[in-house]
């Protein structure tokens, strides 16, 4: 697709994906609406010191409100939905709050969108829904398991934009994620734990070791994203977006250190552990469909994209606090 001039929505904008993705189109020549979370602060999330927020149209809204939601897509020709309640831990702590968001708020994406007439809508999924792998590699035919009230959420959400392009022809596709790092991520996600503890310690602290994750750096997500939105066979599916390679907590905390040159102790602490039935052991992506459907490939390392990450850590330590457990 051709971005020059194309009108287009992020929601979700002032996150971590959503400013990497603003960003980008922005540089391919889109004509962005960041639509960011509304706060007494004024506060655009990462777009606040973006390079490209002069070329920007912010708006300021809920997700959960059917009317921001409406503003925000209109006149609009592409849709991207990234905006999510994602942290694990705090869905243990407030489900509800993530069946309104993720799901009522996603019903109001489709609503609008659906309303607007919209050319497409990129929906974003997680590769949490799959839960614990029942067989290696995963792949979109892989059952959906709710193992957290995370999870569930979006499982739901999923199901919705599913029933959107089912019901009324919904230009709508689904990219699925797998653990997406790099620049910009919260410390409530592993890599940002693992790599502040690593600078400022000789101990990480972190919950269960032993589960793998599919580590994918952020501009391969971001590549995926345009990707999908402008594929017309991508209409009406999901496609997984991962690197096809596994690594465990615990070996992805031994290569920071590594890459850092700080040697460390790794502990695992009880508070920080999911409930048994909650976590999920395994997940490895198969890209194949991402391959035949998008022509995408991840072209950044876990190696490179982790070094990429270190280095801009390094230099925003100040917004992180290595000692706390962030939820």
């Amino acid at each position: 697709m051709n971005w020059q001039g194309k009108r287009v929505l992020v929601t979700g904008a002032g996150g971590f994906i959503g400013s990497h993705l603003t960003e980008r189109l922005v540089r391919e020549g889109a004509r962005v609406r960041a639509m960011v979370h509304y706060n007494a602060l004024g506060s655009w999330g990462w777009l606040d010191r973006s390079e490209v927020r002069e070329d920007l149209e912010v708006v300021a809204g809920d997700i959960t409100d059917a009317d921001s939601v409406r503003h925000a897509v209109q006149g609009t020709e592409v849709v991207f939905h990234l905006a999510a309640l994602i942290a694990i831990p705090y869905s243990y702590q407030a489900p509800g709050s993530y069946v309104r968001t993720n799901v009522n708020g996603t019903l109001n994406v489709l609503q609008a969108a659906r309303e607007q007439g919209v050319e497409r809508l990129l929906h974003t999924s997680t590769s949490e829904v799959y839960g614990t792998a029942l067989k290696v590699p995963i792949n979109e035919e892989h059952p959906l398991q709710g193992q957290s009230p995370y999870s569930a959420s979006k499982i739901g959400a999923d199901k919705m934009a599913e029933a959107f392009h089912c019901s009324f022809g919904l230009p709508v596709v689904t990219v699925r994620p797998f653990n997406t790092f790099g620049p910009r991520q919260s410390a409530r996600a592993v890599i940002p734990t693992i790599i502040t503890q690593c600078l400022t310690g000789d101990t990480v602290r972190l919950g269960s070791l032993s589960p793998t994750r599919d580590m994918n750096f952020v501009t391969n997500t971001v590549d995926g994203f345009l990707a999908a939105a402008a594929a017309p066979a991508a209409v009406g599916r999901t496609v997984s977006l991962g690197s096809g390679r596994e690594i465990s907590i615990g070996d992805l905390a031994r290569l920071i250190a590594r890459l850092t040159g700080n040697p460390i102790r790794i502990e695992s602490e009880e508070t920080r552990l999911r409930p048994d039935k909650s976590e999920v052991a395994r997940l490895l992506a198969d890209n194949t469909l991402a391959k035949q459907l998008l022509d995408w490939t991840p072209r950044v390392s876990l190696e490179e994209g982790l070094e990429q990450t270190i280095a801009w850590m390094k230099d925003h330590l100040e917004r992180y606090r290595p000692g706390v457990y962030v939820v």
